[in-house]
């Protein structure tokens, strides 16, 4: 709806706004000669919003909080069981003070107000002392009710959006990895999705996918071999409701965290670099040299030398053991290999380097077209540095933000 990306523009503009002002810019950015939205269907849009956690309030401006409470003698405090306590800062402790309840996040404008509001704008809206006496409660209660509406600013939920986007990146990882014929289900299941419960996976109901799936054609489709697909696609019953399948998020990010360094020793060292870092990764405990010989089938002398590359780079750590059975020379010393507990830092780090030197390279490259009059390979090259920038920022936010 044009009325609703006009919110989210706003409040994404100016960061924080009344429901007024946000009416009020809503009417203001319709082209001229356009019709312009009413308050009611700006309030319904606005609340539409908020049911699906794209807009909540902002927190307390004020909260009370006092950090004397905690500094009580025990004497003075009533006993608390024995349980571990959790000492927690005191701007943990004020920012936990002013969260709100999920209540008041996604809490709708009720119509009453929208009227009390118009009322109180109108000329007419004066009361007589008689009306006055009969309906003091009622009146004084709605006027506090929209002064204290007319004062919440609201902002834009960015947890709703950063779960959005991660729904959207584990379908994509997901989607080349599917058979064919299961790109409706996999889609119909993201679509049917509940108001998450978390951040870290997607719950629809049965019932859901199904009615998605009729919609794009799919009703010849039996429940067991949707059912099959879902199970494919590692979703599991939810253990809330049975008639739900759930996915683990966090399993689809951390095997993409995964594959994202893979792929730079890949690149790096070659393939056999990539086929040993990968066996150590899943492995996830020390591995002996013989073992990983053994296991990918490669020449002795090439995994000897490719692990000491790794070694020497610091993506992989070894550490010696003793084994009376290694040979029958005596020669118990023997190696095992593992990946390191910071690989993952170590690749963050790359990332950034990468992300700035492709930065001055593309800001040499615009200086370069300034005074360039046979500009075409130039911006070429400018076109290929703006599409591994978003490729680098991919990666930022699948470590970062995920």
């Amino acid at each position: 709806m044009p009325e609703s990306e006009a919110l989210l523009q706003g409040l994404l503009q100016n960061g924080r706004l009344t429901f007024d002002q946000l009416v009020e810019r809503t009417i203001s950015v319709v082209p001229e000669g356009s019709i312009k939205p009413a308050r009611e269907e700006i309030r319904m849009n606005f609340n539409k919003l908020i049911f699906e956690h794209y807009v909540e309030p902002c927190p307390k401006p004020e909260p009370f909080f006092n950090p004397l409470v905690d500094e009580q003698p025990t004497s003075t405090r009533k006993r608390a069981p024995k349980t571990v306590e959790i000492s927690l800062s005191i701007d943990k402790k004020v920012v936990n003070t002013a969260a709100l309840s999920d209540a008041e996040r996604y809490s709708e404008i009720p119509c009453i107000m929208e009227d009390a509001s118009n009322a109180n704008d109108s000329p007419h809206s004066s009361i007589s002392g008689a009306k006055r006496k009969r309906n003091a409660i009622e009146v004084d209660a709605e006027l506090n009710s929209t002064i204290a509406q007319n004062e919440v600013l609201y902002r834009a939920n960015f947890e709703k959006f950063m779960f959005c986007l991660k729904k959207k990146f584990c379908a994509e990882r997901k989607k080349p990895k599917l058979k064919v014929g299961t790109h409706p289900i996999r889609e119909a299941f993201f679509e049917a999705s509940l108001i998450e419960r978390d951040n870290n996976s997607v719950t629809s109901p049965i019932n859901g996918i199904l009615e998605r799936l009729g919609q794009k054609g799919g009703t010849s489709m039996t429940l067991d071999h949707i059912t099959r697909v879902l199970e494919e696609l590692n979703c599991s019953p939810s253990s809330e409701d049975p008639n739900s399948f759930m996915l683990d998020l966090s399993r689809i990010i951390e095997a993409s965290r995964n594959e994202e360094i893979e792929s730079l020793v890949k690149k790096k060292y070659g393939q056999e670099a990539f086929i040993i870092f990968r066996l150590l990764v899943r492995e996830g405990c020390p591995v002996e040299t013989d073992k990983i010989i053994d296991t990918t089938i490669l020449d002795k002398q090439i995994v000897h030398g490719t692990l000491y590359k790794l070694w020497k780079d610091e993506y992989i750590d070894t550490e010696g053991s003793e084994n009376p059975f290694w040979n029958r020379n005596g020669n118990s010393q023997f190696f095992v290999w593992r990946v390191k507990n910071t690989f993952r830092e170590q690749f963050i780090d790359n990332l950034y380097h990468a992300a700035l030197n492709l930065q001055m390279v593309n800001y040499i490259a615009e200086l370069l077209l300034e005074g360039s009059k046979d500009d075409t390979k130039l911006r070429s090259r400018k076109t290929i540095l703006i599409l591994a920038l978003i490729r680098h920022d991919d990666s930022l936010m699948l470590f970062q933000d995920f």
